[in-house]
């Protein structure tokens, strides 16, 4: 796919909006924290700048390779997708901590609890394997930045992706939500959403430019 009749998009394309998204959800989510009596701040605040730091690192390689973007494999591969992997483990790491301290706080009845988080979960895992089936993790997490077979593979339709082709963001995030209901935790509740926007702010910010220039079709001006 050529990427060479527009200029790929520059670092700070976009990230005015990014951080200014983000500001405002900090400032939402530092107030409904202390509506519900500022728990276990260390624990809740590890669980929210966890992904900020997972998707400005995301941003950061991405913009940097599409600078040097060429036919040939771009060096660093391996080691972003180890650094990707334990940031993105850590969002479900630090999310099931804060839960876990905060057990019970959200006060659901049983059956409502167990209905929700089923209803949750079912998608969220289903995502999970279509990514892992159909799409592949190395994908997922931005390798037609660094290899350029990548770029050349159709859209998956399979799996979760046949009902939306961004299955991974509306469906596998879903996860957090089924981790701050399992536990019945109000903070992990707000955790949750927080994450589920911050993805939805990086996909309009960093990712819609990035794949806009990506995949261009060739005879694009």
């Amino acid at each position: 796919m050529s990427t060479s009749t527009k200029k790929p998009p520059g670092l700070w394309t976009g990230q005015a909006f990014h951080f200014i998204s983000l500001i405002i959800l900090l400032i939402v989510v530092w107030q409904l924290w202390i509506l519900i009596n500022s728990p276990f701040p260390i624990a809740f605040w590890i669980a929210v700048f966890t992904p900020i730091a997972h998707q400005i690192f995301v941003w950061i390689y991405w913009r940097r390779n599409l600078a040097i973007l060429s036919d040939q494999e771009l060096p660093g591969f391996t080691s972003y997708i180890i650094f990707f992997f334990i940031l993105f483990g850590s969002r479900f790491a630090s999310l099931v901590v804060l839960a876990f301290l905060d057990m019970g706080s959200l006060k659901l009845a049983a059956s409502i609890q167990l209905a929700l988080f089923l209803v949750l979960l079912i998608p969220g895992i289903y995502a999970m394997i279509s990514v892992a089936r159909y799409f592949g993790f190395e994908r997922a997490a931005g390798a037609d930045h660094f290899k350029p077979e990548y770029r050349n593979m159709p859209p998956v339709t399979q799996g979760i992706f046949r009902y939306n082709s961004n299955g991974m963001y509306f469906y596998a995030f879903l996860l957090f939500w089924a981790i701050a209901i399992a536990f019945n935790s109000r903070s992990a509740l707000i955790v949750a959403a927080f994450s589920h926007l911050y993805i939805w702010i990086h996909y309009f910010t960093t990712e819609k430019p990035d794949m806009d220039f990506l995949y261009q079709s060739p005879s694009s001006n």
